[in-house]
């Protein structure tokens, strides 16, 4: 039975997505329901930025076959100047956590109130601004190569923050996690937000095959929690060490026997 509901996710989820066109799909919400949270926000340096008008991407804790997965904070590209991006987050509702996209949009919106550090700090982005189409860069919280990157300014009034442990939660909603609530116009910006580019969804798919990102081998704690470029095919992780069996099996047991296929992600409920 079990290997049956991730078949079915997997048949659904690629249904779905060729049905839909890349406008659409961060709203789409494709997933299996998890009983246990993920690990808390590691702590983390930024790497240094080399390239104007990149924009960072916060590292976070995502689910595959091995079960929770740590895909490193990276800077990328965006799909076009002027969007910014929105992370991803996971929620909690009706006894399972699930995985909200991150996506891309003229503005950040909506995060589930996560702090993950460098201008993320749970509702909106202090990180920098575009400006026309080119990007600027409030070095008080982004690390940047000043001798190639030379749009940057300090935004003093802005209070830099660090990831300590008791604002490391990861997920919004339930026992002890963030009860931050979107509105309706962050809500809406969510379902017109343009999904992940090919090179975030290759840089998830890579950091999935390796079992040294698994939060029960790394124990919350990844050796890599952010890299200067994006993992791809031709250069995953160094020493990498393919996902086993034994591990799919203990992720198994942690799934909830439900798959949510919808527009929405199932909305965060507090606790009762």
């Amino acid at each position: 039975m079990r290997t049956l509901v991730f078949s079915l996710r997997a048949i659904v989820a690629a249904a779905l997505f060729v049905a839909l066109p890349a406008q659409s799909l961060a709203q789409l919400y494709v997933g299996v329901g998890i009983s246990v949270p993920p690990p808390a926000i590691p702590v983390y340096q930024q790497p240094m930025l080399e390239n104007p008008n990149y924009m960072w991407t916060p590292g976070y804790w995502a689910w595959g076959s091995g079960g929770y997965y740590w895909v490193p904070g990276t800077w990328v590209a965006a799909p076009q100047p002027g969007l910014y991006w929105t992370p991803g987050y996971w929620a909690f509702d009706n006894g399972a956590y699930y995985w909200n996209n991150g996506f891309w949009a003229p503005q950040v919106g909506f995060y589930g109130g996560i702090n993950y550090g460098f201008g993320y700090y749970g509702n909106g982005f202090v990180g920098g601004m575009w400006n026309g189409p080119a990007f600027s860069y409030n070095t008080a919280v982004m690390t940047v190569d000043r001798t190639v990157v030379r749009r940057v300014y300090v935004n003093k009034t802005v209070i830099t923050k660090t990831i300590v442990d008791r604002d490391r939660t990861s997920f919004n909603g339930g026992d002890k996690g963030v009860q931050l609530r979107p509105t309706p116009a962050q809500l809406a910006l969510r379902r017109s937000g343009m999904a992940p580019t090919s090179v975030q969804r290759e840089h998830e798919q890579v950091a999935a095959q390796d079992r040294h990102h698994l939060a029960t081998v790394n124990n919350g704690h990844p050796e890599h929690g952010a890299m200067a470029h994006p993992l791809d095919a031709t250069h995953p992780s160094a020493h990498a060490e393919a996902v086993n069996e034994s591990d799919r099996d203990a992720a198994r047991k942690l799934t909830v026997h439900s798959t949510h296929v919808g527009t929405k992600p199932p909305p965060a409920k507090p606790p009762l």
